[in-house]
């Protein structure tokens, strides 16, 4: 096709939404931790063969700078605007002649792997949006133009084989703004060496825990990125089987690898249902950005409410408070963290689920940082008729113009903790242009301004704006009861998923000088069924609301709290050093009825999530 299906929603240049509140806390604590501090001990970035050094010169450096760079701009940090300043800088002035960007190690461009330019053509778009600087437009021209030189002779292969969306979301990128014919060429040629992803999910054959040799197609990693893959095509296929395959995906997914948490398992590869089986910290960034491009793309609202559910729950959940240490897997049920060859792990090593600087691989701990600024990035999208329309409510404050007026929005809210959200809208002038304003699917009885709206849309409000204009949301959150492996319960309130904590002893050991790993061993039991059944759930378990501290996801104040009764299972034992999979419901037990506290799944270490129940 000779032109791209126009986006649904148009994502803001980067700086135009900066976080408030606890999500700027957030990501300070994420400035403060390893985002902001590996460029000066790990040999990988500071190091990096993407700045003249002798360490890794692949994807590890671009996989950073792909985090780093917004947070800097969403926090106007002036030290790591220097640093990103540096890293890109070098890059840009160190271009090969070819077209082709960072270390080539004395070959020539048609042998290097062109897989770590799709990161780095990623890094070049969000820093040309926020400073507008000329070379990174032109450097990101001569790149993507160099692909168009190389892929003909030396087709995709391994990584970038399984991840050519990424590559086409840039060329798109450029697209869009220059209307370049030869890019949608490049596009194509993409497209027809890439992996067939849509084929992959229409005739899935992977429906339980793989044991197999590495796969690029049953990985993780890869399918978290191939979810936005058929919607980035469809807007150049203009195939309506390439839109509806999404929904598709995310289903086959859900049925045989889902998580509470709405991610998969993958631990290297689709790991089944088992709430031990492990999920990469690199597949949860990847899966936000894909449900960030599909939102731009689709403007579903659905896929903004699993947006949700995986960035207030397993996105914090695989980081330390001060976030200098990670997972590489985290678990639903994780009740023991041990380095032990004898592991629920199907392909990953003892170490998998250990907090630690490189534990198992070191991919994580370079392709971790974008999470929260991405997700910054995406609460707000341009519409097609000049207005806004909402993604998520967390708070934030957004400035940018509609048409001849200078818009600020600012969102008041300690959402997803609380169910009030304060949104006011500020012109230098009137101007008329409308707001779509995301109605949670799992809401009842909201309201906009007073009047009732129902979930699972967007609520409307095309007016003329002047001054200062105020608009009162109330999303009311009510306990909900899911089924899920075994039929044991999962408990979700709004978008977050409650979890049993449980105690927590650390012990450091290995690692590098003031990076130690840790394995964290249980101190309280966690062996629990639950007394709740989904007709009663809203009087089984009582939510208190609080509020989110200044670790917005820490153990030690949690932003809220349930109360639910239960009973230990005995006979609900360990199983490789992890929790066996939950007995069935209703499960039989004779031991003292308790009260238990729930807490957001993102907040403790160790935790149980899915549990049977009694009833």
């Amino acid at each position: 096709m000779s032109k791209l299906l126009p986006l649904t929603f148009q994502p803001l240049p980067l700086g135009a939404i900066r976080p408030a509140g606890w999500l700027e806390r957030q990501l300070r604590i994420q400035a403060n931790g390893l985002t902001g501090t590996l460029h000066e001990f790990w040999p990988d970035i500071r190091d990096s063969g993407w700045i003249g050094g002798d360490a890794e010169g692949w994807e590890r450096c671009p996989y950073w700078l792909d985090g780093l760079v917004p947070l800097a701009f969403q926090l106007g940090d002036e030290r790591l605007l220097g640093v990103a300043r540096r890293y890109v800088g070098h890059i840009l002035d160190h271009q090969q002649e070819s077209g082709f960007l960072g270390p080539h190690k004395h070959r020539p461009h048609e042998d290097q792997d062109v897989w770590p330019l799709f990161i780095v053509f990623k890094v070049l778009t969000q820093w040309h949006e926020a400073t507008g600087e000329p070379r990174a437009l032109t450097a990101l021209q001569r790149g993507l133009k160099a692909m168009i030189d190389v892929l003909p002779k030396r087709p995709l292969r391994d990584w970038g084989k399984s991840r050519w969306g990424d590559l086409v979301v840039s060329a798109q990128w450029l697209f869009d703004r220059t209307g370049e014919a030869w890019l949608l060429e490049l596009s194509a040629l993409a497209a027809a060496q890439g992996y067939d992803w849509r084929s992959h999910f229409s005739a899935f054959q992977f429906f339980d825990r793989q044991t197999c040799a590495f796969s690029q197609f049953t990985h993780v990693v890869n399918n978290a990125m191939a979810v936005k893959t058929p919607a980035v095509w469809y807007r150049q296929s203009h195939d309506d089987g390439d839109r509806r395959s999404v929904a598709h995906l995310l289903e086959t997914l859900d049925r045989y690898h889902g998580q509470a948490t709405g991610l998969f398992t993958g631990d290297e590869h689709y790991a089944g249902l088992n709430p031990s089986q492990g999920t990469e910290t690199c597949a949860v960034v990847e899966y936000m950005y894909s449900l960030e491009v599909l939102m731009s793309v689709l403007g579903e609202p659905a896929l903004a409410d699993r947006l949700e559910r995986i960035a207030f729950n397993a996105l914090p959940a695989p980081f330390t408070d001060d976030m200098v240490a990670r997972q590489y897997d985290q678990q639903a049920n994780q009740v023991l963290i041990r380095s032990h060859e004898d592991r629920p792990f199907a392909t990953n090593g003892a170490s998998a689920h250990c907090f630690g600087l490189e534990t198992n691989f070191g991919c994580c701990t370079a392709d971790m940082h974008q999470g929260w600024p991405k997700f910054v990035s995406h609460l707000w999208m341009k519409t097609p008729d000049g207005g806004l329309a909402a993604v998520s409510y967390a708070p934030c404050t957004v400035q940018t113009q509609l048409g001849d007026a200078a818009v600020k929005l600012q969102v008041q809210t300690d959402y997803p903790f609380g169910s009030e959200i304060a949104l006011h809208v500020e012109t230098d002038r009137p101007a008329k242009f409308p707001l779509l304003l995301r109605v949670p699917m799992w809401t009842r009885g909201a309201t906009i301004d007073g009047q009732s709206v129902q979930g699972g849309t967007y609520h409307r409000i095309d007016r003329t704006w002047s001054g200062r204009t105020k608009i009162e949301m109330k999303f009311p959150a009510q306990p909900r009861l899911e089924r899920r492996f075994n039929n044991a319960a999962a408990i979700h309130y709004g978008p977050l998923v409650l979890t049993l904590p449980v105690g927590t002893y650390w012990k450091a050991g290995g690692g590098i000088e003031g990076h130690p790993d840790y394995q964290l061993f249980p101190t309280t039991p966690w062996n629990y069924a639950l007394d709740v059944s989904g007709a009663t759930i809203e009087s089984d378990v009582q939510v208190t609301p609080g509020k989110p501290g200044e670790v917005p996801f820490g153990i030690d104040h949690p932003p809220l709290t349930a109360k639910v009764r239960g009973r230990r299972v005995p006979e609900w034992v360990l199983l490789h050093n992890a929790a066996d999979v939950p007995p069935p419901s209703p499960a039989a037990s004779d031991q003292p009825l308790e009260e238990l506290t729930l807490v957001p799944y993102g907040c403790p270490k160790l935790r149980v999530t899915e549990m049977p129940t009694l009833r």
